[in-house]
């Protein structure tokens, strides 16, 4: 590929990836506001959850109409829509007086982080060059874990500021203003980043439009790409959900919805929205647990380049299936720690080995394996299934994590997360095919010719051969 194609290409997912950053700082950035919101208006274990999952409330929402949105639309509409979103919602946030209206301004954002979950990886698989399609699919996992990250930064740095401002500080007495407020800056570069960038050329070539498609593949990926691309989509038609339903596709729309609901049911998010208040009840102080999220938050980031580095040489499933194992393992002692009151150096360990098995597989491969295994004609609706799965569950999480912690203890609650990822296992093990440096084109022939391959089934040689 050729320098300024490189460019163009890292341009195009530097901009579309932000959605991702916003994404994670919104998840994370909770976890220091919750302490402050819960004392300030004495919330209980039902208004805690309902304020956490407020927002994953407004995902399901933004999932519904995305894949519409996208499919008749384009893939930038949505986008567009999602970053302004994402401003409205951090700007409520920061300003609005009252608990009802931060929560209204949450379920804003939320809807705008559903948008950016289904369309962002969607759009860029649609970029990428095949070789090097799940690598620049998981810099969206990358920059999402990049956001959680800023988040648990400006959570402990905010926190501090607080406790050693002088009186009548700026927003020294509600400092989670102050943390919910910093994601404007974000919102407004990715609003302005998506005027520069694209239409998805499959997208176009869809539509009819192939010589506009054509000519941006050329851009991104060469002359050769465009060549490839011409012959390969000289038959599409338009899509029908009908199409999920094929015998050869059914399998592929159980990957789609089995990963995203096993995702959130390792408890991820358990640690990302409440790990503050786990480690606090554990016996750490605020300010320490606050600083216990910042190294979550790099542990997290450094391991997604594990999987960025070797997705498209090592491939999904193997890649899926060390990290499944890995995070029952790791979450199975997590659970011994608390239920043996292990020191809290060897608690951080577990915990730290958990959210690097999830960093480089769990994590980043749902949405390269969602961005890739669906017919062109119906990507984006497709996705919107996926990814739907994901943010039910995750709401479902959110809502339900407190009262886990309640009835069944730290521990138990732990115990409870690694049990999913063992059937996760199981799932992955049985039915995830090998996807890797094949087109997008190839890849939904396979599933229509081939149906449903006795290989796979039995867990063998489970890889999309290359024609």
């Amino acid at each position: 590929m050729k320098k300024q194609n490189q460019i163009s290409l890292g341009l195009i997912t530097i901009v579309a990836s932000l959605g991702g950053f916003l994404f994670g700082f919104d998840m994370a950035v909770v976890s220091g506001v919750l302490p402050f919101i819960e004392k300030q208006f004495s919330l209980g274990a039902g208004q805690e959850g309902w304020f956490v999952s407020a927002a994953l409330v407004g995902c399901i929402i933004g999932v519904l109409f995305s894949g519409e949105l996208s499919d008749r639309l384009g893939r930038r509409v949505p986008l567009l829509l999602s970053a302004s979103l994402f401003l409205l919602s951090a700007i409520g946030c920061a300003y609005m007086p009252s608990l009802s209206l931060v929560i209204a301004s949450r379920l804003i954002g939320g809807i705008g982080i559903g948008i950016a979950s289904n369309v962002v990886p969607l759009y860029i698989s649609e970029i990428a060059p095949a070789n090097i399609r799940g690598r620049l699919v998981t810099y969206y996992q990358l920059a999402l874990t990049f956001g959680i990250l800023v988040a648990y930064l400006t959570n402990y740095g905010l926190e501090n500021y607080a406790a050693n401002a002088a009186p009548g500080a700026l927003f020294k007495d509600e400092i989670w203003r102050a943390m919910f407020g910093l994601g404007v800056i974000p919102a407004l570069l990715f609003l302005l980043g998506l005027f520069i960038v694209p239409e998805s050329p499959r997208w176009l070539m869809q539509k009819g439009r192939k010589a506009e498609g054509l000519d941006i593949i050329s851009r991104i990926s060469g002359s050769t790409a465009a060549d490839v691309s011409s012959e390969q989509t000289a038959a599409v038609h338009q899509g029908s959900y009908s199409e999920l339903f094929a015998p050869g596709m059914r399998k592929a729309l159980l990957i789609g919805i089995l990963l995203p609901l096993f995702s959130q049911f390792s408890g991820i998010n358990s640690i990302i929205y409440y790990g503050t208040k786990i480690l606090n009840s554990a016996g750490n102080s605020l300010s320490t647990a606050l600083m216990s999220q910042v190294i979550f938050g790099v542990a997290n980031m450094l391991f997604t380049l594990v999987a960025i580095w070797k997705v498209d040489s090592w491939g999904r499933r193997p890649l899926y299936l060390w990290g499944t194992a890995g995070a029952a393992i790791t979450l199975i002692a997590t659970g011994l720690c608390f239920h043996f009151g292990a020191p809290s150096a060897v608690l951080l360990v577990c915990v730290l080995a958990f959210l690097a098995c999830f960093a480089f597989s769990i994590g980043p491969l749902k949405f390269v394996v969602a961005s890739e295994i669906f017919p062109n004609a119906i990507r984006g609706r497709a996705m919107a299934i996926s990814i739907m799965t994901m943010w039910v569950a995750d709401t479902i999480v959110g809502w339900l994590t407190p009262t886990l912690l309640t009835s069944l203890g730290n521990a138990g609650t732990f115990w409870f997360f690694a049990f999913f990822c063992i059937v996760a296992y199981i799932v992955v093990y049985k039915l995830l095919p090998e996807t890797k440096g094949q087109s997008l084109e190839h890849i939904e022939n396979y599933w229509k010719e081939k149906g449903v391959d006795a290989a796979m089934v039995q867990g063998q040689d489970q890889h999309i051969p290359i024609h």
